[in-house]
């Protein structure tokens, strides 16, 4: 995975907060086991504190802190993004979103932006204030997601994934996924509660896995908004099987065989890693949004 050396890399698009503190705010998760419960319940993508149950209130991120907003300093050009994995961050929602930039452009619609949070240990927002131990979401109150870097490394020691650079990119690409589906009004079809391998809320981030493979294909290809070439210049094979080894490593039916012993579809929420490597391979292979459809 190689980004432009040259490219302008817009900081804009992601909101640091890492070393911040929250006034009046209160962890909604605590570390250690109770953090783990809570990745196995949130399963990872697509959670905000407030489907847990967690949340405490909030309006948005608060930054109170001198140390934050370092990726505005540190993160200029795609060199960088080659080097710095908050910098590679950056590069990641900078290109996802001129993809779908792009796509809504074409069908004559315009693309809402939402910005990437970076936090540390905890943050508020819009659907609640929620600790590291809830794992990356996105949060449809305030059109945001959110993100602590942390939880690349737990993806590798606690849930078994290969990890790289494209590992951390699919799972940025999975929650711009939640974003689109938020503006079609999709997401609201896993709010009603049901679980199982059939559910609304299986489908939809399966539908959000076969987002981010679309984004794979034409990633290389899709032009800069600030230089007219493409961010991304390089994706290899190894790339793409890192995505869908995280893809795998978060299925419902991995999680619950790892923590509970036995796994039980009934309570599924996200999908078998069978189920989400295909999907993400059926938006990479074919490249068509189209093909996404994973409600018919």
């Amino acid at each position: 995975m190689q980004f432009d050396d040259d490219a302008n890399l817009d900081t804009s698009e992601v909101q640091d907060v890492r070393g911040s503190r929250i006034p009046g705010g209160r962890a909604t998760v605590g570390g250690g086991i109770v953090g783990v419960i809570a990745l196995v319940l949130g399963l990872l993508f697509g959670v905000g504190p407030e489907q847990l149950g967690l949340s405490s209130g909030g309006d948005g991120p608060v930054a109170t802190s001198s140390s934050a907003a370092q990726v505005n300093r540190r993160c200029r050009t795609g060199s960088d993004a080659n080097t710095r994995e908050d910098c590679r961050i950056v590069a990641v929602v900078n290109s996802v979103q001129d993809f779908w930039r792009a796509e809504y452009a074409r069908r004559g619609a315009r693309y809402g932006d939402a910005p990437t949070v970076l936090f540390t240990q905890r943050v508020a927002t819009a659907c609640g204030t929620a600790s590291s131990a809830v794992g990356p979401f996105y949060c449809p109150g305030d059109r945001r997601v959110y993100l602590d870097l942390g939880f690349f490394e737990e993806l590798r020691t606690t849930f078994g994934a290969t990890g790289g650079p494209f590992a951390q990119a699919y799972v940025v690409a999975h929650e711009y996924g939640h974003h689109v589906q938020n503006a079609m009004g999709t997401l609201a079809r896993a709010q009603n509660g049901r679980t199982g391998a059939n559910s609304g809320a299986v489908r939809v981030e399966l539908q959000a896995d076969c987002y981010a493979g679309v984004w794979a294909r034409h990633a290389v290809t899709t032009p800069d908004d600030r230089t007219g070439r493409p961010l991304l210049t390089r994706l290899t094979d190894d790339d793409i099987r890192d995505g869908l080894d995280a893809a795998a490593a978060v299925g419902d039916d991995r999680i619950q065989e790892r923590f509970q012993g036995r796994v039980t579809p009934e309570t599924w929420t996200h999908g078998s890693a069978a189920q989400r490597r295909q999907w993400f391979s059926t938006g990479y292979t074919t490249g068509d949004l189209a093909r996404c459809d994973t409600f018919r």
